[in-house]
């Protein structure tokens, strides 16, 4: 019996039309402080409370790189009251919006391979944060799209789509299915912290999906899986405690824990050598070069530490062109970063080019897809 070999036959994208820009986020925020500091000006003058500091354009910029975000649900978001997305709750009868944004991505990508929904055989969701535990969003998607066979729910925070290509990698070596799709809807607005100064500007929303088939089916232009490798090793430098045993609301602000929080210089210092060395040992065992690849389509979490990984791995430091950046317009939006940036850089390349695809993220979890364009 021959070797199944599974390919990346396509990905598509959900991109949310409405955006949010540093200049109206930084508005947003700015008007938060000054009320807070208003309310609390006698606990402030006492030494009791701690007075907030403005945000500024050109903080944000510095400190991410990010210049706009997409978003699921703006005017909630910049609301000084609210400062968080806000949607009716929709009745069990109809697609959630997880769901929705899924399908949307799921579609984009079946067409660009020229594949009915009929012809795959399994959906995994894989996404930082699920609407709810069950059923699972991947057979809500699953039913959606009229496709028989399996579905589930997976969560590796930012690495869970890399994580999410591997399992369906392994399913089609193993002969579980021929074609699977790995969606990625991410509304990481909902889990980010707005009144947070260090992070209110990090995330945006969106969905990604990609298409792993065996090679036998696959259409002309594809992309070969060389080679994925996972890695996992504990951290608190990035954590969000929100859970059905301990349920916060993003309004309660005594308890920022439930939402998004990380000790950033902490994870810089940490992820960028732990997932360069990745990366360089992966390429390595794959009798490649890692300074030769041809593209890197990193997480997009931070410009900073894509610069040094990419120089890490490169031995120079990477232009757009070898390590090319959505995080500008997208903003961090976990585990679909690193396949916005491939979705949207990679025709170009020529028959043979080769390149990684690679998440890092909470956990600490990374990720890394080796892949070669097929034709």
């Amino acid at each position: 019996m021959s070797e199944i070999i599974p390919v990346i036959s396509a990905t598509g994208l959900y991109t949310p039309p409405e955006t949010v820009t540093n200049e109206e986020l930084v508005a947003s925020f700015n008007t938060y402080v000054e009320r807070f500091n208003e309310r609390n000006a006698a606990e402030i003058e006492a030494g009791t409370v701690t007075a907030l500091a403005p945000s500024s354009v050109e903080f944000i910029e510095k400190a991410s790189g990010i210049k706009s975000r997409h978003v699921m649900s703006k005017a909630p978001i910049l609301d000084p009251e609210i400062m968080a997305p806000r949607w009716a709750e929709r009745p069990d009868e109809e697609l959630s919006v997880l769901a929705e944004m899924g399908v949307i991505a799921a579609r984009d990508a079946l067409a660009r391979a020229g594949r009915d929904a009929k012809d795959v055989d399994a959906v995994l969701c894989a996404c930082s944060n699920l609407q709810r535990p069950y059923p699972a969003i991947a057979i809500e998607i699953q039913h959606e799209l009229g496709i028989e066979g399996f579905g589930f729910d997976m969560n590796v925070a930012c690495s869970s789509a890399t994580f999410g290509i591997q399992t369906a990698a392994d399913f089609i070596r193993a002969g579980h299915a021929r074609s699977v799709l790995v969606v990625s809807p991410e509304i990481c607005t909902g889990h980010n912290n707005m009144r947070n100064r260090d992070s209110h500007f990090i995330f945006g929303d969106v969905a990604t999906a990609v298409l792993v088939e065996a090679k036998d089916i696959a259409p002309a232009q594809h992309w070969d899986i060389l080679g994925t490798r996972l890695k996992t090793v504990y951290s608190n430098n990035i954590r969000n405690n929100f859970g059905f045993l301990n349920c916060a609301t993003p309004e309660t602000i005594g308890t920022p824990d439930k939402l998004f929080v990380q000790e950033g210089r902490k994870v810089f210092k940490e992820v960028v050598p732990m997932v360069a060395t990745m990366i360089v040992d992966h390429a390595e065992s794959l009798h490649l070069d890692p300074a030769a690849l041809r593209r890197l389509w990193l997480h997009q979490a931070n410009q900073g530490m894509n610069r040094l990984i990419a120089q890490r791995v490169l031995g120079h430091e990477a232009n757009e062109d070898e390590s090319p950046t959505v995080l500008d317009t997208y903003g961090n939006t976990s585990s679909a970063g690193s396949i916005i940036a491939f979705h949207l850089n990679n025709q170009d390349l020529a028959a043979g080019d080769t390149g990684v695809i690679c998440s890092f993220g909470a956990g600490y979890s990374a990720g890394s897809v080796f892949v070669r364009k097929a034709a």
